[in-house]
């Protein structure tokens, strides 16, 4: 069994499924939640059914995108990172976007 889930977290998880600042369709599955002004993002690997908090500027979380691309949810994470580039301008989302095409991640 998996580590307890802290409270923060919890709350996070749903802030995030019922945020209005991104549009959200019934059974669409987000993969990223934005934390911290783009420092900090939930990946939500619905491959390993995991999601993990990493920072937007590590490998870690470039290796995450790149298995969830790998799977072939690559297009949906690029249209998530767009759209918080104009919801949420300066935070550096259009930085982490060119990280991601640039390293292959996305491809």
């Amino acid at each position: 069994m998996a580590g307890k889930q802290s409270k923060t977290a919890r709350a996070s998880m749903r802030a995030g499924t019922a945020s209005t600042a991104v549009p959200t369709t019934l059974g669409e599955v987000r993969y990223l939640i934005p934390l911290n002004h783009g420092k900090n993002v939930y990946v939500r690997n619905i491959v390993q059914g995991k999601t993990r908090n990493l920072r937007t500027d590590s490998e870690a979380f470039v290796e995450e995108i790149r298995g969830l691309a790998e799977a072939g949810h690559g297009a949906k994470i690029k249209a998530e990172l767009e759209t918080f580039t104009t919801t949420y301008p300066g935070d550096g989302w259009e930085v982490t976007l060119k990280r991601l095409i640039e390293t292959g991640a996305l491809a």
